[in-house]
């Protein structure tokens, strides 16, 4: 089959890989229906992360089932799934308490912007739809594999409840779903921090109340101006730089909660800055598995449309011109279609 395989800081190619097979009788293989670009893929793209060895990327999928390993009785032939990027046995303790992303067994997808995926821990990762969905819904439901389970996460570790104030730290694919989250939690004010037009367009679209466009100290002061001195109630860091942490960090009011979800880059926080601050810090690869059955009846009942955070879409044999389109942020996110 074919596949993205990454060689070196802005070298993604897309080339002949080895078909994926049963290894473990708890796997499944699926044909990709769409798969996807994420943003924390750039890492390595930019060179901020040590690529090794050329590998495999994609993180991010759904599709059909084609075949399943013998201890796989809950899946068959042809139904249509959503996975998580991280796999889980979803029966394990740490499982049972709502983490499957930490679960015992757990395997963090890599192979997946390729025509085939092997699905580790299959029965407890993949969650199979009634039937097959109509291909306008294949957008969003790819978004609940990672971005919008990640936004989701954001709010929730944030502590998002109904009337509050919520910042949103971050405009790419999760702080815009991180949006959305806030709003079906019901937040009253949601406050977005973004300086890109048309992310401020979607964010609004998505629910924000209030565009933040200023960074650093003049963007905690804002958000400070705009709370009456205090800060916010929750706020989701949805970016992982050092900045993105400081920024919410001093942006939440003393016991407020901040959830952060980006996968942090030369992040440090002093215990006396933390210890004085009164500021909750919840956070960590998004146990997406936990939400996959809501998020997905929310997609198929229109309720939300993560879907919109792609906004180029390409064969996937151009999965290098998606990598660097979002590098050069001409694009949020690219959809990909074998």
């Amino acid at each position: 089959m074919r596949g993205a395989v990454i060689h070196a800081p802005g070298d993604v190619r897309f080339e002949t890989v080895d078909d994926p097979k049963i290894l473990h009788p708890t796997d499944a293989i699926i044909r990709t229906a769409v798969t996807c670009v994420c943003g924390s893929d750039l890492w390595p793209y930019r060179g901020a992360e040590p690529i090794g060895d050329p590998h495999p990327m994609g993180h991010e999928y759904v599709g059909f089932v084609q075949e399943v390993g013998s201890a796989v009785t809950s899946l068959r032939p042809g139904q249509f799934v959503v996975g998580s990027f991280a796999t889980s046995d979803n029966t394990c303790a740490n499982c049972a308490n709502g983490f499957q992303s930490n679960c015992l067994r757990r395997e963090f997808m890599s192979t997946c912007q390729a025509e085939y995926v092997r699905i580790p821990n299959a029965q407890g990762t993949l969650v199979a739809t009634d039937e097959v969905p109509d291909e306008k819904f294949w957008p969003g439901l790819l978004a609940v594999s990672d971005v919008m389970g990640t936004g989701w996460w954001a709010a929730d570790a944030a502590e998002v409840r109904p009337g509050s104030t919520a910042v949103v730290v971050g405009d790419g694919a999760v702080g815009l779903c991180g949006v959305i989250a806030a709003k079906e939690m019901g937040a009253e004010r949601i406050i977005a921090m973004s300086r890109h037009e048309t992310r401020q367009k979607l964010a609004r679209a998505f629910g924000a109340t209030d565009i933040v466009s200023e960074r650093g100290q003049e963007g905690i002061a804002r958000i400070k101006e705009m709370t009456n001195g205090i800060g916010a109630d929750s706020v989701l860091e949805c970016v992982g730089t050092a900045q993105a942490m400081q920024q919410a960090l001093h942006t939440a009011r003393p016991g407020g909660s901040v959830g952060f979800v980006g996968v942090p880059h030369e992040v440090a926080i002093g215990g006396q800055e933390l210890f004085f601050s009164h500021v909750g810090l919840r956070g960590g690869p998004a146990p997406a598995r936990r939400y996959l059955p809501d998020l997905i009846d929310r997609v198929l009942a229109r309720r939300i449309d993560p879907g919109k955070v792609f906004d180029l879409t390409l064969p996937l044999g151009q999965v290098a011109g998606g990598y660097k389109a979002m590098d050069e942020r001409r694009a949020i996110k690219t959809l990909l279609t074998p």
